[in-house]
């Protein structure tokens, strides 16, 4: 049995997640549901939950401050959130759990599904401090890629390409080094599409325009920073040159 810890101010708030788990969720039993975040840090003490399910905003200390009260964290999170499609995306990529208000069962289900999957990662303060960068700059800094043995974080500058490789992608960094990640390429096509330096250039390669070392226009490729060389699809010429141009990169 899934132990589970539920935190939000608002009380109907609390009783409708409560029954959604109890109803939807019969293998996590809640142990404690609080109103704040001093209470939550003594029954998170008290019952060493296997997952907290926590608000963001709240009066005194917010969500996203919980992991400060802890040395070493033992449980996994998920938000409940009601905040915007930018925020949503910063929980994306810092491979936080969220689950956007109201609250939706197929949602829910599918967010314990994920926790199953990875409990008790020892990330879970990297990507708190990640998903938190991200949401103060209001602008994606930082993702965590999933691996076959965890995650590594990655500074969005640090990625010069990104290449299909069936149902994975391999990332390639500007010091030359790659990692094979197991998400496809159209999940980082969706992940990326507000930072307007990353651009599909190809059914199977998005590159960091700001990579660029070299275009060749007549033959249709470029050459990255890390010397590798990227055709450029027929049907994106025209519209890679208009971001040239609006980057001022030629």
């Amino acid at each position: 049995m899934i132990k589970a810890i539920l935190i939000d101010d608002e009380e109907r708030a609390r009783r409708v997640l409560k029954n959604l788990i109890e109803t939807y969720c019969t293998d996590i039993q809640v142990v404690a549901v609080c109103s704040n975040i001093p209470e939550a840090v003594l029954k998170i003490n008290e019952y060493q939950p296997d997952v907290v399910f926590c608000d963001i905003e709240m009066p005194e200390y917010t969500g996203l401050e919980l992991l400060n009260f802890f040395n070493e964290i033992n449980f996994e999170l998920i938000f409940a959130t009601g905040y915007s499609e930018f925020a949503l995306q910063a929980f994306e990529v810092s491979a936080i759990d969220y689950l956007l208000k109201p609250i939706q069962i197929d949602k829910l289900e599918n967010a314990v599904k994920k926790l199953k999957e990875k409990l008790h990662s020892a990330t879970m303060h990297d990507r708190l401090e990640t998903l938190k960068e991200n949401l103060k700059e209001n602008v994606i800094q930082r993702i965590a890629l999933p691996v076959s043995d965890g995650l590594i974080f990655v500074e969005l500058t640090k990625i010069s390409l990104l290449d299909a490789d069936g149902a994975y992608t391999k990332v390639w960094l500007k010091d030359g080094t790659n990692i094979l990640v197991s998400k496809n390429l159209k999940f980082f096509e969706n992940l990326l599409g507000n930072r307007e330096q990353f651009f599909r250039i190809h059914r199977s390669s998005i590159v960091n325009l700001n990579s660029i070392k070299k275009y060749s226009k007549a033959e249709s490729y470029i050459l990255m920073d890390n010397n590798t060389a990227v055709k450029i699809a027929r049907d994106k010429k025209s519209e890679f040159e208009d971001y040239l141009t609006v980057l001022r990169l030629r």
